[in-house]
């Protein structure tokens, strides 16, 4: 073929046998630098090649698929080749001369089913030459073990899902399906670096697939790192948002009021209504219907004092925060850009079982925690209240050592919750979570 002068990358797989998958695997050449400046003969020979040996330490575990990316660098480009594999028989190697150091980038993560664990295997590579073979025997004190928890409130049980891959790189991941309420656990190489975690909750008659995700989950070589998705206390979340911005006279609001006791924040949570109300200098401006913890007003210029309040209810909800109500004060003014208004949100995270109960008649350790522009020590009062009538009467509980201790009434009751909160600048936020848990 006739090419103009130039780098290239160059690609070749071989796959030998029958099928799709090829009973004799593959063998695959990828050449990182490939300059191009005269006629040029390549020859590609796949008994160059050396084996890919990557396997975990349980020996009855089988092989699911796998994926290998080559990424080269060069004067500001980047260009990548990749093979996705359903057998575990593959070959590589490199081919021609060195290209610059570091600039060719290469990974391999491969996935494996076991009885009662998962392995995801990753690795990276970076240099100057694409692998000639690869051999990782990880044993069982060089993984981490990450643990997926799906919640099944009373009425809600059934099959969702949960997908795992590495959260850099163009991969492939693994997902399978996961009866609730249920643990999936993974083994995985910290050396891939962070994971992330999707997780499609049991689908409600007549609702939206509800997704949750947990990104960049970091982990270590030896410990277990756990994601409890779907469970309550379902409350106020502002992790990695502002939740309010000004944006000359317009403010809008993205609070979700429904982020589960993890802080995962549902795409399409289940609700029965939804509102947010804005009063500037104690006048009404309006209400907004719709998506919980979301709305958009058009304020007159100027400096003024403002109360907000969002409130989602779930009719019918199967236990537990059956309404979610947060309600902030704030002072602001004109801006020219967008800017964030000083907000906060109070987080409860109580260990709870995997249908949002908690033992009856026993004392319950809430830990309690402030987002927001409240957090990193802006707090000047924190007051948490409980309820057991469903808020209709409330009894003080001392925040002691960023928790709360409750003492739970008899079975099948309803705990609320409530946080009063005054940050250093004067902004407040009353925040009530009716049927926060439920006992058992």
């Amino acid at each position: 073929m006739r090419l103009p002068k130039g780098r290239y990358l160059l690609s070749s797989a071989l796959t030998a046998g029958d099928g799709a998958d090829g009973a004799g695997g593959t063998d695959w050449i990828v050449q990182p630098r490939l300059d191009l400046d005269r006629d040029t003969t390549i020859t590609v020979d796949a008994r160059t090649t050396a084996p890919v040996d990557v396997r975990p330490p349980d020996r009855s575990a089988g092989f699911m698929h796998s994926a290998m990316v080559v990424e080269v660098r060069h004067r500001g480009a980047e260009r990548l080749v990749n093979l996705i594999s359903a057998s575990a028989n593959l070959r590589v190697a490199h081919l021609g001369p060195d290209a610059e150091a570091g600039s060719v980038k290469q990974w391999f993560d491969s996935y494996w089913a076991a009885r009662s664990v998962d392995y995801a295997l990753g690795y990276i590579f970076t240099g100057a030459r694409a692998l000639t073979g690869l051999t990782r025997h990880p044993s069982a004190k060089d993984l981490a073990t990450v643990k997926i928890r799906a919640a099944a409130l009373p009425g809600t049980a059934g099959t969702g899902s949960v997908d795992l891959q590495p959260s850099a790189g163009l991969t492939v991941g693994v997902s399978q399906s996961l009866a609730t309420p249920g643990t999936a656990t993974y083994l995985v190489t910290p050396e891939r670096g962070t994971w992330d975690i999707t997780y499609m909750a049991p689908r409600v008659p007549g609702g939206s697939t509800n997704r949750y995700s947990a990104d960049g989950v970091a982990v270590r070589a030896g410990s277990t790192t756990t994601h409890v998705f779907d469970n309550a206390v379902f409350g106020p979340a502002l992790a990695g948002r502002p939740g309010v911005v000004r944006d000359e006279d317009s403010l809008t609001v993205d609070v979700p009021l429904l982020a589960d006791g993890g802080g995962h924040v549902p795409s399409s949570p289940s609700y029965a209504s939804a509102s947010t109300t804005l009063h500037r200098d104690g006048v009404l401006v309006g209400t907004r219907t719709g998506a919980p913890g979301r709305a958009a007003f058009t304020v007159a210029p100027g400096r003024a004092a403002y109360r907000m309040t969002s409130t989602v209810k779930r009719t019918g909800a199967p236990g537990t925060a059956t309404r979610v109500t947060a309600s902030w004060t704030f002072v602001s003014d004109t801006t020219t850009g967008p800017a964030p208004v000083p907000v906060s949100a109070v987080r409860f995270s109580p260990v709870l079982g995997p249908t949002g109960t908690a033992v009856a008649d026993a004392v319950l350790r809430v830990p309690v925690t402030v987002q927001g522009a409240a957090a990193k020590g802006r707090v000047r009062v924190l007051a948490v209240s409980v309820s057991m009538d469903g808020g209709a009467s409330w009894r003080r509980v001392p925040v002691e050592r960023g928790a709360v201790l409750i003492h739970n009434p008899g079975a099948g009751t309803g705990v609320s919750l409530r946080a009063e909160l005054t940050d250093t600048a004067g902004n407040t936020l009353t925040q009530t979570i009716v049927d926060a848990y439920r006992t058992q």
